[in-house]
């Protein structure tokens, strides 16, 4: 095994939605996009998220609450409030229409928010299938530490060395954030068939000799290792998964395989099939 080959280092740009600050960045196959909303402070009285009733169809949402809360509803019948630590998975499938707002209690109060979205696409054979949400707190995500407590690992879905995320995937996929306070030092080996998409949230990190620092995502190449290491301490996501390697046509919240799938999604929306 070798170690992974980085090409480049991509800075995210910049893409408000409202007073909301969002950076957004664009990752590879299956790895659609990710909205990194924040880090910012809400005063009290404030309106909060502006993510009222949208539909989806076609792919998954993977959300990590880092600051905050998000206050879900679908027409699905799904409902939660998900607080700072926790994540929220939802499969849009053959369509569905959520919401993703500020609790009251947010809006009442005030406080620090910081939230990653990342759209994950689906394969074809599962575009259609039926709409899916969990949503869970912090204390009911394992946190794997190593390098004597200095790299913290929190494991969303997929397979890490032995262990096992709570969020079952329709589509074999590996999500995690890792935590490394100073000097902190840690290697990782991914099958070299898949996709990397590795996104710095804060600090710096040195990935197979070359630093990476906040809202920036390094673009791989050929190999398996990856070897990382921090001085002052860094934030990171790190996902992986095998490419779909399909055509992918999207229109706002719909993502599918050809314009025609879209037109169908549009119609099957307006005429109230997605409730």
């Amino acid at each position: 095994m070798k170690e992974r080959v980085i090409k480049a280092i991509h800075h995210a740009e910049r893409d408000d939605i409202a007073d909301l600050i969002t950076f957004r960045t664009i990752p590879a196959d299956p790895f659609l996009f990710l909205n990194h909303h924040g880090p910012q402070n809400y005063e009290e009285q404030n309106n909060g998220l502006p993510f009222g009733p949208h539909p989806h169809r076609g792919f998954e949402t993977v959300t990590f609450i880092l600051a905050g809360d998000i206050a879900h509803r679908d027409s699905a019948g799904h409902e939660s409030v998900i607080t700072e630590g926790g994540v929220q998975w939802m499969t849009a499938g053959r369509g569905l229409i959520h919401s993703e707002v500020s609790s009251e209690r947010f809006k009442e109060e005030g406080g620090p928010l910081e939230i990653l979205q990342l759209w994950v696409n689906l394969p074809a054979r599962l575009k259609m299938t039926e709409p899916y949400y969990l949503g869970l707190q912090k204390k009911n995500i394992p946190v794997y530490e190593r390098d004597s407590g200095k790299v913290k690992i929190l494991l969303a879905s997929g397979m890490w060395e032995d262990n096992f995320g709570p969020f079952p995937t329709l589509y074999p996929l590996t999500t995690m954030i890792t935590t490394l306070s100073e000097d902190a030092a840690y290697s990782i080996v991914i099958p070299r068939e898949d996709s990397i998409f590795f996104y710095v949230i804060s600090g710096f990190v040195t990935v197979n000799g070359k630093t990476a620092g906040i809202r920036e995502t390094l673009e791989f190449g050929e190999g398996e290792i990856l070897d990382f290491e921090s001085e002052k301490g860094a934030r990171f996501l790190l996902c992986h998964a095998r490419p779909i390697g399909e055509p992918v046509v999207s229109y706002g919240p719909f993502v599918m395989n050809t314009e025609e799938e879209i037109n169908e999604a549009i119609r099957d929306y307006q005429s109230g099939k997605f409730n």
